[in-house]
């Protein structure tokens, strides 16, 4: 898999890609960048983690079983992990921001934020199985999280050509 376009190392900021920015301007931008795709996992994060805490207080969640049950506890400290991911980057950056330390900041966040996204994957995938699984059946539920799955897995590990990089990076 190719690594993002955020991911930085000193041979990133050496390179000339036609932009003419500085190393600095270069973590600038990769930075902000960062931060956008950070607010747009962090609202769906908090949409589902909304979801997942209004469930327990219905009527119809003591009748679930053992198995949603156990999937709900998972999804649940998912979508915690998923918002503590989240704020890493913005302690990090108050910490770190004024000590000239930008581009180890933005290749740290860029694996911050690629874990994250796995995570939100499968809180997203999770949901919708169980959501499925309680409304459905099981058999629903186990469809949902495989096709769920592979999907996932399609789409973050096999590139679109549109948008593959020239030269195979």
């Amino acid at each position: 898999m190719a690594s993002d376009s955020h991911e930085t190392s000193p041979a990133d900021d050496r390179r000339n890609d036609g932009r003419g920015e500085s190393a600095n301007e270069r973590a600038d931008r990769n930075w902000d960048e960062l931060m956008q795709e950070t607010r747009v996992m962090q609202t769906g994060t908090q949409i589902l983690s909304g979801f997942l805490l209004a469930v327990v207080f219905q009527q119809r969640f003591t009748d679930i079983d053992n198995v949603q049950l156990a999937l709900y506890a998972v999804l649940v400290v998912l979508a915690a992990c998923a918002s503590i991911l989240a704020l890493v980057p913005v302690r990090m950056h108050r910490k770190y921001f004024a000590r000239g330390r930008k581009a180890e900041l933005v290749a740290t966040t860029s694996k911050l934020v690629a874990a994250n996204l796995v995570v939100v994957g499968a809180l997203s995938v999770g949901v919708t199985t169980l959501i499925l699984d309680v409304a459905l059946g099981r058999t629903a539920g186990i469809v949902t999280l495989v096709i769920g799955a592979i999907v996932v897995v399609a789409l973050w590990l096999v590139r679109p050509s549109p948008v593959a990089s020239p030269a195979g990076e």
